[in-house]
């Protein structure tokens, strides 16, 4: 299986379902422009766009390490591990669940440095 056209199309399922939020919560509350101060549409715009900040340059990462013959197994760990956590913070922040917020983006952070490590790692 090509993980890496797994993660493209799972992270912008992601981004693309994060948008919908966005104007279905403007639609509701009827702001065109902006957020409004509504806290609502604040949350749902931050979730879409933390989303699209790290799935972005996360594609790229697993796109060389798919193009460098890293094996399945770890390959299909950090894509679809990756998609996971971004699901979990992007809940944790439409939901105010600080927490799972702090733990995902920890991870988050994790598997991005692993992935560019793993990159080097082959490199030299």
């Amino acid at each position: 299986m090509n993980y890496f056209y797994l993660y493209v199309s799972l992270s912008v399922l992601l981004v693309s379902l994060l948008a919908f939020n966005v104007s279905r919560i403007r639609i509701k509350e009827r702001i065109a422009h902006g957020d409004g101060d509504s806290l609502a549409l604040k949350k749902a715009i931050r979730a879409h766009m933390n989303t699209f900040e790290h799935a972005t340059p996360f594609a790229l990462v697993v796109f060389v390490l798919s193009q460098m013959g890293l094996q399945s197994v770890y390959l299909a760990t950090l894509a679809i591990g990756f998609v996971v956590l971004r699901v979990l913070h992007s809940y944790s922040m439409l939901a105010s669940k600080f927490m799972i917020r702090r733990i995902s983006a920890a991870l988050t952070y994790l598997f991005e440095i692993v992935g560019c490590l793993m990159i080097l790692i082959i490199l030299f």
